[in-house]
Order: C-alpha cells, then sequence, then structure tokens
C-alpha cells in the first residue's frame, strides 16, 4: 500500500521535528521521501507520531498464565466479544494474548517487548508471541541468576560467559540479556536473598555486584543492541533507593560498544524508596533523577502505578513472597531449574492508603524531574504498576500540573507530606511524550528502523486527533486522555490496522532475535560445557533445549559482529 499522511502536526524526537505541519509518505512498508499513485490520508488538525515502542511489559510466558489462572476474577473486568475480525478476548491486568494485541494497537503502539524470558520456558513464550497480532515483539532473556552465567563470571572466564550468553539468545531467539534481582533468585532456592551488592550467593559464592559488572562486559564484548536491562536488588523494599545508586555507579568508566547505555535500570519507581520503616516511607525520586542526569551511560524507564487492583509478577521471586506477606493475598512462586525464581501475587494501589499514593507520586516525580526526556521511558512494568492501556491517564498527567493537582486532593495526604509532586510545574509537551514513548525506547533497544518518521523507517504510524493549535494539554486533559486512548489511525508495516479506534484489519509482526556469534574454538569449548552440565542438572535433553524458528512468527534474526575471540 502507498499512502500519504497529509498535513499533520509530526512529532518525530530522532530527526528533531517537533509539531511541524508535514506529509508523512509510505511505500511498501516503509517510510519514503516521495511517493506516486498514493492514497492520500488528511491528517489537518491531528497529531501524527512513531508507533510507539513497549520496552518493558509481562505479555507473554509462564508468569502471565499464571496470573490468568490466579485470578478469573480478573477476566470478567474487561470483555471484548468476537468481531468479524477480531477474536473474542478477555481479561484487566492480564489480557489474552490476542487480546494485547488489539489493546496495543487501539493506542497506536506497533512494537512490544515481554520482560522477562526463563530460557528453559522459551518455546513457551513464543508460542504466546505467535498469537499477539498487530506487533513486532521481542523477549528479554534472564541470565542474572543462571548456573552457567555464575559458575563463569566467579571463576573469571569472560569470555566463555560472553559465549554462552550469545549461544542462550540464539538457543531461546532471546533479544536482549535481562538481569533480575542479580544472586536473589539463585538464593531463593536456599529460602535466602541478597540484600546488597556485596552479599554471597549461596553455593556459588558470587555477588551481585560481580554479577552485573560481568553480564556489562559481556553484554557490550558481544556488541548487543540493547545494553543490559537490569532489575535491580531490593524491589520495593524501604529504603532501596541507597541500592540504586550504588548499582548506577557500578556503570562508571565502562565503555559502550554501540552508541547507546550501558546499563538500563528498569521500572525505577519501585526502587526508589526512602525511609527506614513503611510508617516514614518517603520518596527519594529527586536523588535518583539527579543521579540519571549526571550519567550518560544510565537510562531507566518508569514503572508508574496507576490506582486500582492488579496482578504483579516477577523473576523476583523473594519479592512476591514478601509482597503477599505483607498483603496476605494469594501467592504463586516457581522454581526455574538453574536459571530464575518467579512469582505473580494480586495487588490493589488504593487512594486511601500513604504507601500506594507516595507510589503513585514517585513515578511522576522520576518522569518529571529527569531533564531528559531520552532518559526517562514511559512504563508501568505491566501489569505491576497497572495494566499498559493507563498510559492514556498517565500521558494526561505528565501534560498536566492541574490534573496531578486534582488527583492529589483524591489521594491520602502522604503524598503531598512525603514527595516533591506538589512543587514540579514541568508540563510535558507532544514532542517529550513521542520521546518517552516511542523515540526512547526504539533507541534505547537499539532499533534503528523504529521510533522515527524518518526516510527508511518501518512504516509504523500513530495518528491522534488532537489540534495542538486548539488544545491545552494543561487545561484540557480529559480530552487528551480520552484521544490517546484510541487513534485516529494506527498503521502497521504502512498498512491500516486502526481507524478511529476500531480494529479494521488484523496483521501478524515480525519476532526480533539477537543472533550473536563468537570465536569458534571458545564455541567448541562451551559445547563441551553445555554437554556435560546438561546431563548432570538439567531435565531436558541438550537437543530439546532451543526453540525452532518455526515457532515465531516471521522471524527476523539480528545479525551482530561481537568482540569475543
Amino acid at each position: 500500500m502507498r499512502l500519504i499522511l497529509r498535513n499533520g502536526f509530526v512529532y518525530d524526537p530522532l530527526n528533531g521535528i517537533n509539531g511541524e505541519k508535514m506529509d508523512i509518505c509510505i511505500e511498501n512498508g516503509k517510510i519514503v521521501e516521495d511517493v506516486k499513485d498514493a492514497k492520500v490520508i488528511d491528517c489537518s488538525g491531528k497529531v501524527v507520531m512513531p508507533g510507539g515502542v513497549e520496552i518493558h511489559s509481562h505479555i507473554a510466558g509462564g508468569k502471565v498464565n499464571t496470573g490468568r489462572i490466579m485470578r478469573p476474577e480478573d477476566h470478567l473486568k474487561n470483555v471484548m466479544p468476537k468481531t468479524r475480525l477480531t477474536r473474542a478476548a478477555n481479561g484487566y491486568s492480564t489480557p489474552s494474548t490476542f487480546l494485547t494485541g488489539y489493546l496495543y494497537a487501539k493506542l497506536g503502539y506497533t512494537t512490544a517487548f515481554t520482560a522477562a524470558m526463563p530460557p528453559l520456558m522459551a518455546r513457551h513464550t513464543h508460542e504466546e508471541l505467535h498469537d499477539i497480532p498487530m506487533l513486532d515483539k521481542g523477549a528479554l532473556t534472564l541470565m542474572g541468576n543462571n548456573w552457567f552465567v555464575m559458575r563463569y563470571l566467579k571463576r573469571g572466564d569472560v569470555e566463555l560467559a560472553a559465549a554462552f550468553a550469545a549461544w542462550l539468545l540464539r538457543a531461546a531467539k532471546g533479544y536482549a540479556i535481562k538481569v533480575v534481582n542479580p544472586g536473589g533468585g539463585e538464593a531463593w532456592g536456599w529460602g535466602r536473598d541478597v540484600r546488597n551488592l556485596d552479599d554471597p550467593v549461596p553455593h556459588f559464592d558470587i555477588t551481585p555486584r560481580e554479577i552485573i559488572t560481568g553480564l556489562t562486559r559481556v553484554n557490550e564484548m558481544l556488541s548487543l543492541p540493547h545494553s543490559i536491562h537490569l532489575h535491580a536488588n531490593n524491589l520495593g523494599r524501604v529504603g532501596n533507593y541507597l541500592t540504586t545508586l550504588e548499582t548506577m555507579e557500578l556503570a562508571n568508566g565502562t565503555k559502550p560498544a554501540r552508541e547507546r547505555q550501558v546499563v538500563q535500570l528498569t521500572h525505577v519507581q519501585f526502587h526508589s524508596y526512602g525511609g527506614d520503616s513503611w510508617r516514614t516511607f518517603a520518596s527519594e525520586a529527586e536523588s535518583i533523577a539527579k543521579a540519571v542526569n549526571s550519567k550518560d551511560n544510565v537510562i531507566v524507564d518508569v514503572g508508574q502505578v496507576v490506582f486500582g487492583d492488579t496482578t504483579t509478577m516477577t523473576a523476583d521471586g523473594p519479592m512476591e513472597y514478601y509482597l503477599s506477606s505483607l498483603t496476605g493475598l494469594k501467592w504463586s512462586n516457581r522454581n526455574i531449574e538453574l536459571e530464575t525464581s518467579p512469582g505473580v501475587t494480586p495487588f490493589i494501589y488504593s487512594k486511601r492508603s500513604p504507601v500506594a499514593a507516595v507510589q503513585w507520586a514517585i513515578g511522576l516525580e522520576l518522569a518529571l524531574h529527569i531533564k531528559d526526556p531520552l532518559k526517562v521511558l514511559l512504563t508501568t512494568d505491566h501489569p505491576n504498576g497497572a495494566p499498559f492501556f493507563r498510559y492514556p491517564t498517565i500521558i494526561a498527567w505528565l501534560m498536566s500540573s492541574r490534573y496531578r493537582e486534582e488527583t492529589m486532593k483524591e489521594v491520602h495526604g502522604a503524598a503531598q507530606r512525603n514527595t516533591t509532586l506538589a512543587t514540579i510545574d514541568r508540563e510535558y509537551d507532544f514532542y517529550e511524550i513521542a520521546a518517552v514513548t516511542r523515540a526512547g525506547q526504539a533507541k534505547s533497544l537499539g532499533l534503528a528502523e523504529k521510533g522515527h518518521l524518518g526516510a527508511g523507517a518501518d512504516a509504523d504510524v500513530a495518528v491522534y486527533d488532537i489540534n495542538p493549535e486548539e488544545v491545552d494539554p494543561s487545561r484540557d486533559y480529559k480530552l487528551v486522555e480520552e484521544r490517546f486512548s484510541a487513534t485516529s489511525y494506527t498503521i502497521k508495516d504502512g498498512e491500516i490496522v486502526v481507524k478511529d479506534g476500531e480494529i479494521v484489519k488484523v496483521v501478524n509482526g515480525r519476532t526480533l532475535y539477537v543472533d550473536a556469534k563468537v570465536d569458534s574454538e571458545l564455541e567448541r569449548e562451551l559445547e563441551r560445557d553445555l554437554d556435560y552440565y546438561f546431563k548432570r542438572f538439567y531435565s531436558v535433553n541438550l537437543a530439546n533445549y532451543p526453540v525452532q524458528e518455526v515457532y515465531l512468527t516471521r522471524p527476523t534474526p539480528i545479525e551482530v559482529k561481537t568482540n569475543v575471540r
């Protein structure tokens, strides 16, 4: 299909376009300079942005299915009947695979990454990703508690650790190295946790500090498109901001192999907590923001809380047990052999709760205190802080201090006393919204053909019925919230898939994964180790472990040149 999106207000931060009235031309699924004999769509009085990019969302895999099984009541809250084009679907905080794709498309999103894939569960994860329509997708691959990784790093064999990481990404068809509570997942298998960066992991006698620095080095040796994606230690613990600040320092002096950060700290709202007990719980978002502002090689995503009930899920098993012990709500935990220990439990963010009120404020503080919007990415850590389809509400909060003030009047007074949110006048504009929802996420992931509207980019575009010359987001925040909830058009690979908030075509996106290889001699040494340890410890044969491309939709390998010899 050839298209011209005519005369819209274009916001494209990666190309420095800030609300300029211009045409966007599309041919053969790509943005082009010019096109002839094309269908013209009048975008006058509308906002045009690249398709949204979701860097961190729990949308596929074992944890999500456990959440669906645990919470039948959740499915009744959001039911989508079958239509001529779409499948029947349901789920609020744990929407079904098909509904996930439909809802993202209606928001104007065209790419999403599932946040934590255990390699042993990769085949099932890809089966679920296969069922998610409308989106290009990929998976962040868990390595921070992997026995092979810890063993190699402990003995100082970084080259073999890199060879294993490259093999694991190929075997699991993963996109990036994900690190969750480094060392804590393995410690949980012994009924323990690691509470600071120098606590030794049982049996392996390696510390979180060594795991983080080792995998950072591995990532840069492999020259992977994304940096390590780090869920730091002590998530959700009072006073954990000190651990977060210390963790950021580990990136100092590390030279990136690519033009990007060397560490992305994820869902940092959950890691910005001050105080010495839940009675003295307070925000340290400003401290975290100052640290991010001062560093070129660290970026963060938010993990914003929105009030209501949800389902929390993470590969941080000890944290989920701790959370369940606080709430008394049902809880599930699992040990994935040699790899990780995930957990799932429901949670309620009540406006009457002082803790939830402060958590809500912290996420917004982070986004407003961090100066460069390309360094702070909008997420809810779906579904942990809220379902992803609450993004329009968060966008409206960021664009309107009035809306924040109105919300603050409705929540517990701790939000005003124990955070700086009430003192912040900054309001995002459309350019900054495009940065935190599209440009920054694509740049962080190393996706050169996404997150912008320059020639050669994928023709993934979102058009919103908002006229920046007539709408004042500070005053008209409810209109902004409404219009960002459903696009006028969502275009995926040059095809119109959503029109006026309704699905008009169902398409299947690509599955992106990294194809990294190292020196053949290192590969042979690794193969000997894999054969020995799989026979000794794993319950599956090595030959049955890798995922074949047949499980992927439109498999798209990304080849990288490594520095490992």
